[in-house]
């Protein structure tokens, strides 16, 4: 009887040795998130102009997209705005706009040439 329970804890004491070995070998690798995540989140708080209430700006920076929204208390509901796609606003540049005479600051408007 004694026999067999020294063979049973050479064997267990063989077991958690293997098992200890394995988990020192190994990558030691934090795994906070899957590798195929959905997206990367930018969240910016702010307020409207002319508006009673904040609003969040959200900022999907994987697929280049923004969106918002904002809490209506009256109503008890988060109102949200369409997402944008970021890549169609920026890729226009900026507007061309007709410039008007140059006028030095502080000074009289310079007149065009004839």
């Amino acid at each position: 009887m004694k026999n067999r329970i020294l063979w049973a804890l050479a064997g267990l004491n063989v077991l958690l040795v293997i098992t200890l070995a394995v988990r020192y070998m190994s990558d030691n690798q934090a795994m906070a998130q899957a590798a195929r995540r959905p997206s990367d989140y930018i969240m910016i708080p702010g307020e409207v102009t002319g508006g009673s209430g904040a609003v969040v700006y959200i900022l999907d920076t994987t697929q280049g997209l923004l969106g918002a929204g904002a809490f209506d208390s009256s109503a008890n509901a988060i109102n949200t705005m369409p997402p944008i796609e970021l890549s169609r606003v920026f890729e226009g540049g900026p507007p061309n706009a007709p410039r008007g005479p140059a006028v030095a600051p502080g000074g009289p408007p310079r007149q065009p040439a004839r």
